[in-house]
């Protein structure tokens, strides 16, 4: 028997073979910090939780809920008002999603066909370029690299490249490389999307992690950004809620109206009490968003001024719960580095190549730990 060649695709998962050497570690009995996936550790609000038990109580609730409720279309048009100022959002312009994984996959399959060009970010979360593969897309990379401040740079795109792209997927603040975009970056991607005629797909999972100023926003408050796309709007990192898959995409009605329609041949919907507990997340206070975007910005800033002290260059990281660290010494040999991290220091962090060519070079820290943690984490490398 043969697989599908589809999976020829996709290389191994790097967070499987990270753990496993986790597992060894921890039965040798030795100490472990884990900082490679963006788990966070915070827990959930009680309201939500609350809301999910509640409605899990009724029966009615079990069965196939086959459509978003009206309630939560609603909520997140809102909550799009209140907490990010734009207004114009309809529910016809909202569909939920299992977070951006799955999403990714529907929306890149209702816009591409088998050939067409699709403009990714590198490095990126790995989901962009998958969910490009599995809808048969080229993948043209646009580097997000130092010299730009790790933004989208569109003026570095050649015009023959651009005309030919279908969509392109751009996500700030950026994982991995925690950089936060800006009004002017915004407009030029706004502009560089109307002159070529291409679809934006925006990741907004961490407006609510910004550093060092006021909280977050939306791509879709710019002007102009309704004409050319849609947006990811995502519960899980705001609310510690990342294994109930509380997402939207929200944008372009027609991009939306696609997407709801080829995902509904899979899949009969978000579960209702996750329903419910998305409504409780959505119209519920948000004094505690705020808390934890402060005790990010310790964390951050335990790990920035740690690494700095012990030789390394001070890392990007202007948002998202992720700091994107250059390898010491030049070295372009992440996974082994981070191998030999991982064996001396016990401190597990991600490379820089899992995300992509321009990854090479650099690795990705979590801040998944209080900052008292971190700093040990840091004194381990130390000795390194």
């Amino acid at each position: 028997m043969e697989f599908s060649k589809r999976l020829d695709l996709f290389g191994d998962e790097v967070f499987a073979a990270l753990n496993a050497k986790r597992r060894e570690l921890e039965a040798e009995g030795r100490k472990v910090y884990d900082l490679s996936v963006g788990t966070p550790d915070f827990v959930p609000p009680q309201h939500i939780v609350d809301a999910l038990i509640k409605s899990a109580q009724d029966p009615e609730n079990w069965k196939y809920s086959l459509h978003d409720k009206a309630e939560m279309l609603q909520a997140v048009c809102d909550y799009y008002a209140s907490r990010y100022g734009v207004e114009g959002i309809t529910p016809d312009m909202v569909m939920s999603v299992a977070g951006t994984q799955e999403g990714m996959r529907y929306v890149c399959e209702a816009l591409a066909d088998p050939g067409d060009t699709v403009l990714v970010p590198d490095p990126c979360y790995p989901v962009f370029r998958a969910g490009s593969l599995l809808a048969g897309a080229k993948l043209e990379f646009y580097p997000l690299t130092a010299d730009h401040d790790f933004l989208p740079y569109v003026a570095g795109i050649p015009d023959e490249v651009a005309d030919r792209a279908k969509y392109m997927v751009v996500s700030l603040p950026a994982n991995p490389v925690g950089s936060v975009g800006t009004p002017e970056v915004y407009a030029q991607i706004i502009a560089f999307a109307k002159a070529h005629d291409i679809v934006i797909i925006h990741d907004n999972a961490y407006s609510d992690i910004v550093f060092d100023g006021p909280a977050g926003g939306s791509f879709l408050s710019y002007p102009g950004a309704l004409d050319v796309g849609v947006e990811f709007l995502s519960l899980s990192k705001s609310y510690n809620v990342t294994g109930a898959r509380l997402s939207f995409l929200v944008g372009r009605k027609d991009i939306v109206g696609a997407t709801r329609k080829l995902r509904s041949q899979v899949n009969f919907g978000m579960f209702l009490p996750e329903q419910d507990a998305a409504i409780a997340a959505l119209t519920g206070p948000r004094e505690q968003v705020e808390v934890q975007r402060m005790r990010y910005q310790e964390r951050r800033d335990a790990l920035c001024d740690g690494l700095e002290s012990i030789g390394w260059e001070r890392p990007n990281a202007h948002g998202t719960l992720f700091v994107w660290g250059r390898i010491p010494g030049g070295r372009m040999d992440s996974m082994q580095f981070v191998l030999e991290l991982m064996e001396k220091t016990g401190v597990i962090v991600t490379p820089g190549r899992s995300f992509g060519p321009a990854g090479e070079g650099y690795v990705r820290f979590a801040l998944v730990m209080p900052p008292e943690q971190i700093r040990e984490a840091v004194a381990a490398m130390a000795k390194m």
